[in-house]
């Protein structure tokens, strides 16, 4: 028996070391958020100045955004964030939530996340149990939260997260990680080509986009994963909670009827509901539809 076997077969020490990891992260979490957003939009940029032909002179001269650099900062004061001020959820706390240089205030936002992934993590393992299929599901897991905070935030997916997400579901359930693989390929097909289909006739219609090419795509991981089994009540619960949320919006004038709400949250949500409990819910669905 291997170290990773002895590991899962002692949850006394999973456990603890899934809550530390995870809470790290997190923390990286919180940088792919903030930051790859703005490294799409900087080679957006480079990549119109480049077909436009601008001369190096009139292009626009900013720093390079990567996940590693520059080096994160107090936006307030530019106070150089020490390793010590960057411990998950400990460091806030410790700090009461403000920048030790300028008591700045620190968004709550990032111990939240980073307290999140390590629910989020801990619940994937505890309802599918202690395996290596549990572990490769944590993938999943954090690629939803950051798909979820950025889609909320910009209203974009990127294709960095969802795409490699996609294929690495396909590749797992070759071996039957999951669920079968033509259920896997069929459910990755069926996933882009129902919200593509949904898409399209929407624009037809009253020619306008009703959600962004990025909704295929994460929809087809979603089924790449689960298998098309479980498309519709992904389909279903996402559209029930997203019309929830977007008619409370409307009504308490928190959005205009113009404002686009993003898609992604919802469907991220329902694909991590699906992976928890995805044998009950099929079963529910099945009887639903009087399906022995």
């Amino acid at each position: 028996m291997g170290i990773l076997d002895e590991l899962l077969a002692t949850p006394a020490l999973l456990y603890p070391i899934i809550i530390f990891f995870s809470l790290c992260v997190g923390s990286f979490l919180n940088v792919v958020i903030l930051r790859l957003p703005r490294m799409m939009e900087q080679d957006w940029r480079c990549q119109c100045e480049e077909f436009l032909e601008l001369p190096e002179e009139s292009r626009q001269a900013t720093e390079a955004v990567t996940l590693s650099k520059p080096a994160s900062t107090c936006p307030s004061c530019g106070h150089g964030i020490k390793p010590w001020e960057n411990i998950p959820v400990i460091s806030y706390l410790v700090l009461r939530g403000k920048c030790s240089s300028c008591n700045a205030g620190i968004s709550p936002r990032y111990p939240i996340i980073e307290a999140i992934t390590a629910l989020f993590s801990v619940v994937t393992v505890y309802v599918t149990g202690p395996s290596y299929a549990a572990l490769w599901a944590l993938l999943l897991v954090w690629a939803l939260i950051a798909l979820t905070m950025i889609d909320y935030d910009t209203q974009l997916l990127p294709d960095s997260i969802t795409l490699p997400i996609l294929w690495l579901g396909l590749i797992l359930n070759y071996f039957g990680m999951f669920t079968e693989f033509n259920h896997a390929f069929w459910g990755a097909v069926a996933g882009y080509l129902s919200l593509w289909s949904v898409y399209w006739l929407f624009k037809l219609v009253t020619g306008k986009e009703g959600m962004g090419h990025g909704d295929f795509k994460l929809l087809a991981a979603l089924g790449a994963w689960l298998g098309w089994q479980l498309l519709p009540a992904v389909i279903l619960l996402s559209s029930i909670v997203g019309a929830v949320v977007g008619i409370s919006l409307i009504a308490f004038r928190k959005h205009g009827r113009e404002v686009p709400i993003p898609f992604g949250p919802y469907l991220a949500a329902a694909g991590l509901l699906c992976l928890w409990f995805g044998p009950e819910i099929q079963a529910a669905w099945y009887a639903y539809l009087g399906v022995g």
